[in-house]
């Protein structure tokens, strides 16, 4: 009898991996979920066009996840814009939604051709070490601090949580945030927060959306997301990959992501772009002990991305289902040692520890500005502080 040989990826996985990869997707469409729907009904959009949208997302980052992390061999996670989904909410009203369309394929060709020309991979280069973990540690902080919040007002569900986190750390570190999930779960349907039979499973249909383009959506909506893409997103997405060393190549990730957000663009799916929270849960240690096999935490990440188009009304209840409490609790649990390792290379040097600073401080204060976030204003902060204190100094 023949044996079977299993993929590569799947004898480097292990189940810390899955986790990883489960809890990335978690986080992910959270947040973003609420975004999206928030924006659709402002627009007077009917369920099947949000579930369209959702399924053009999910997709769009299921095939560019696997499809990366497996070619790199490193975890490359995919996301959508969950600030580009909040800037929709007050723009997609002004516009009809074939205008919409038109102005999402107009920033994923600009996305697109920041990729090609090699400009993002230069910008890149440039970027100091310590202000890239600084960034990491910033961003990852003000989602990980949620959790205390969420304390207030379920206490005993997220002491447990932690403490069984904690237990598992000492003893069985790789299953320590597994600890947390079961743990958690468990506790919530105990306490009666856990209910699932309402839970419909529906496939979602994708519907077509002959796109227009008109100057008003392109500037009103296509070159704002394109620059909230690029501030939000990809910068600090590609600043996770490198702060836990893995040094993929910029441009062909960008190119990647807006070609598939131009195809997916008819569908509703307003852009697909580099990963920063959801990525750190998959690159850390958390996800596997060997850091050569962490890309398999996104490789699962992206099946339940998959899973998660094909369901997406399903999802949807899914979601509304699980109290807020487990879902804040468990990713930032996912995020300690990431937080910790960003925090520890941002302060190595001293020469640059101000900038560092001010870096994580903008980072972790969720200001927004011209509506780009604070993960932006942070870097420019910290550049700035390197340019006003090291100007002119010797090495």
């Amino acid at each position: 009898m023949p044996r079977i040989r299993l993929p590569r990826w799947f004898a480097d996985s292990s189940v810390a991996a899955l986790v990883a990869g489960f809890i990335a997707m978690l986080t992910g469409h959270t947040s973003g979920l609420v975004l999206i729907f928030q924006a659709g009904q402002a627009a007077g959009l009917d369920s099947g066009l949000i579930t369209s949208w959702i399924w053009a997302l999910s997709l769009g980052m299921a095939l560019c996840t696997i499809g990366l992390s497996l070619h790199y061999r490193a975890p490359i996670v995919v996301a959508w814009s969950t600030p580009g989904a909040a800037l929709l909410i007050s723009s997609l009203p002004g516009v009809s939604f074939n205008e919409a369309i038109g102005a999402y394929l107009v920033c994923a060709l600009l996305l697109t051709l920041v990729g090609l020309t090699g400009s993002f991979e230069r910008l890149m280069r440039h970027l100091p070490a310590s202000l890239a973990s600084a960034l990491l540690a910033g961003i990852l902080f003000r989602i990980a601090s949620a959790i205390f919040p969420a304390a207030q007002q379920q206490l005993p569900l997220v002491l447990a949580m932690l403490f069984s986190y904690l237990l598992l750390k000492r003893w069985q570190p790789r299953y320590a945030v597994l600890a947390a999930l079961l743990v958690g779960s468990l506790l919530a349907y105990h306490l009666g927060l856990l209910d699932l039979s309402s839970v419909p499973l529906s496939l979602a249909l994708p519907q077509w959306t002959t796109p227009s383009f008109t100057l008003n959506a392109i500037i009103s909506i296509g070159l704002p997301l394109f620059v909230v893409a690029m501030a939000s997103q990809n910068i600090p997405g590609l600043a996770v990959l490198r702060a836990d060393g893995y040094n993929v190549p910029a441009s062909p990730l960008l190119s990647v992501t807006g070609i598939a957000s131009l195809l997916l663009a008819p569908f509703g799916a307003h852009g697909v772009n580099l990963a920063a929270i959801t990525a750190a849960i998959c690159t850390g240690s958390h996800a596997h002990e060997d850091p050569r096999k962490r890309y398999t935490a996104a490789i699962y990440c992206g099946l339940f991305y998959a899973l998660a188009g094909v369901f997406g009304a399903s999802l949807v209840a899914l979601f509304a289902a699980l109290p807020t409490a487990l879902l804040l609790s468990v990713a930032a649990i996912a995020l300690l040692g990431s937080i910790g390792n960003g925090l520890s290379a941002a302060l190595h040097n001293p020469r640059e520890r101000e900038a560092a600073l001010l870096t994580f401080m903008v980072s972790a204060s969720g200001i927004s500005f011209y509506g780009i976030g604070s993960a932006f204003w942070g870097l420019l902060a910290g550049l700035l502080t390197l340019l006003i204190v090291n100007a002119g100094r010797d090495n």
